[in-house]
């Protein structure tokens, strides 16, 4: 189930050397030194929890019951999706989101694609709004995640695409984010080359070492008008 990126989306050769095992078990490695503070890290977890909270005022508390009925009158299945995904420091959480496919075995290992026949009519709509993202709220409530940080794959493609890129775990020196420096530049949904996937790691990683409270309210507002003018790719 691991091998599935490798064979089918890069094309490239599994080396004999397991570097998924490697990196996790190498300490996380410290790149942002006196800029990761309790200070910081309090603003961070402030800011989270208020636009959180006032998300789930004004936004879920209408939000949420209509978008339930669509995905229940559009197909069978649970409302919420969730799945495990890696957090900070490599420790596993499952992320919720809004079912926007038909249940299927592929989910945890098979990315979504153009045209994709798993994708249900209400499921296109949601994932081209980035709507299925919204009950991400809950874990950044729960603390799992943040509003902004690297965006978290689902464990099994994490674990081949750390394969691909050496020191790619370093990614969760951070908490993960509902959205993030790469998403804001326009780089969301599938991933289709070794290319793509290498340009999301240096942002990603360029943020763990730049975050910031300033750079977080920046990237909120870059993703909002990515919303709206790069979403070619969101399917």
């Amino acid at each position: 189930m691991e091998d599935v990126l490798i064979g089918q989306k890069f094309g490239r050769s599994e080396k004999t050397e397991n570097f998924v095992k490697q990196q996790q078990r190498t300490k996380i490695i410290n790149l942002y030194g006196q800029n990761d503070n309790l200070r910081k890290r309090a603003m961070k977890r402030t800011f989270d929890l208020v636009i959180s909270l006032f998300t789930m005022v004004f936004i879920v508390s209408w939000l949420f019951p209509i978008v339930a009925l669509l995905i229940k009158w559009d197909s069978k299945g649970p409302v919420f999706f969730k799945q495990l995904r890696h957090g900070r420091g490599n420790k596993k959480f499952y992320c919720y989101k809004f079912r926007t496919m038909v249940k299927n075995k592929e989910a945890d290992t098979r990315q979504a694609t153009q045209n994709d026949a798993r994708i249900t009519k209400i499921g296109k709509f949601l994932r081209k709004t980035s709507l299925d993202e919204l009950p991400q709220i809950f874990n950044v409530i729960l603390g799992d995640m943040s509003i902004v940080g690297p965006r978290p794959h689902s464990v099994p493609m994490n674990l081949e695409f750390a394969k691909e890129i050496e020191n790619f775990m370093q990614r969760h020196q951070v908490k993960p984010g509902i959205t993030g420096l790469a998403q804001c530049k326009g780089l969301r949904g599938e991933i289709s080359s070794f290319q793509e996937l290498y340009s999301r790691f240096r942002l990603d990683f360029f943020y763990v070492k730049k975050w910031c409270l300033i750079f977080d309210i920046k990237i909120v507002i870059e993703t909002a008008i990515s919303l709206l003018t790069k979403n070619e790719k969101a399917y």
